[in-house]
């Protein structure tokens, strides 16, 4: 057994080539071989949005705080809040942030594929 202690891990600041506005990366686990699975808590400050990404392994969104947004690539905007929890596909290109006036707070969870757990793509036009 592992326990990872509240405050034990650093945040960091969601980087610049994957994102736009500030959002801050709480890392909250990341199992080792044979298992591959990772989470972090993600905050978006008003605003703030990832850029297009998928995931190999599929992900799972849990919203926590605060009002936001997701979009697969093709497909409507979806106003998401605390409570809802979001699966994409394997492979489905997607993004998600903050409404322009709230700051939203997600666990993000996913699985690694040979080591990576996203491939990151353009970055979004304009936020909805």
């Amino acid at each position: 057994m592992e326990i990872k202690r509240n405050g034990a891990q650093p945040s960091s600041r969601g980087p610049a080539d994957y994102f736009t506005g500030t959002v801050r990366v709480d890392p909250l686990f990341q199992v080792g071989e044979p298992a591959r699975l990772g989470g972090a808590s993600v905050t978006f400050e008003p605003g703030a949005r990832s850029a297009w990404h998928t995931h190999p392994m599929g992900q799972t969104l849990i919203v926590m705080a605060g009002c936001g947004w997701v979009q697969c690539r093709g497909g409507p905007v979806e106003e998401i809040r605390p409570g809802d929890v979001i699966w994409t596909a394997p492979g489905e290109k997607h993004c998600h942030g903050a409404k322009a006036t709230t700051s939203r707070t997600h666990i993000a969870i996913q699985e690694a594929l040979n080591g990576k757990a996203v491939d990151w793509l353009e970055k979004v036009d304009d936020a909805p």
